[in-house]
């Protein structure tokens, strides 16, 4: 059965209702047609009013402050950074790391199995000691002066006596 284009429905419409044509035949053209034009007509308008509005709607920008917006950045506020001032890779220690003596607080040892945890004084950091790291007969709760020493699984407090 060829399907007519949309201007001659009609003339197929009326050759449907010659001799082989029945009334049903007719009416089921006939709703097949409007469904088409209605499906047609609803594409239109979802074309017309679409939401996605294509690239430009999908775009984000981040302003200088690190805060995603949908507007472009202003070029007058551009600044220039230099390349090479940008440090790759782990940043050099610092003072504060390469500091001999620390205190802390011995928070956890267990005498039998010769380990223990200490809490540095001022940071929230808790350190690893071994009893073969420690100079003085220390427990839990001893207020303790001690380095910091890198070992295979992190850092470990060495040299830990009474503070």
């Amino acid at each position: 059965m060829d399907v007519p284009s949309e201007p001659r429905h009609h003339e197929y419409l009326n050759n449907l209702a010659g001799s082989s044509g029945t009334f049903n035949k007719r009416e089921k053209e006939k709703k097949r047609i409007q469904k088409q034009e209605e499906k047609r007509i609803r594409k239109e308008q979802r074309k017309a009013s679409s939401a996605g509005g294509g690239l430009d709607n999908m775009i984000a920008y981040v302003d200088e402050f690190g805060r995603i917006s949908d507007t472009p950045p202003d070029p007058t506020k551009r600044q220039e950074v230099n390349a090479e001032e940008i440090e790759l890779g782990v940043p050099k220690r610092t003072e504060e790391e390469s500091s001999p003596d620390r205190t802390g607080r011995i928070d956890f040892f267990d005498t039998s199995k010769g380990f223990g945890f200490i809490n540095e004084d001022g940071s929230r950091e808790r350190y690893f000691v071994h009893i073969s790291g420690m100079l003085d007969e220390l427990k839990e709760g001893d207020k303790v002066i001690f380095e910091i020493e890198r070992g295979p699984r992190g850092l470990n407090a060495t040299k830990v006596r009474k503070g």
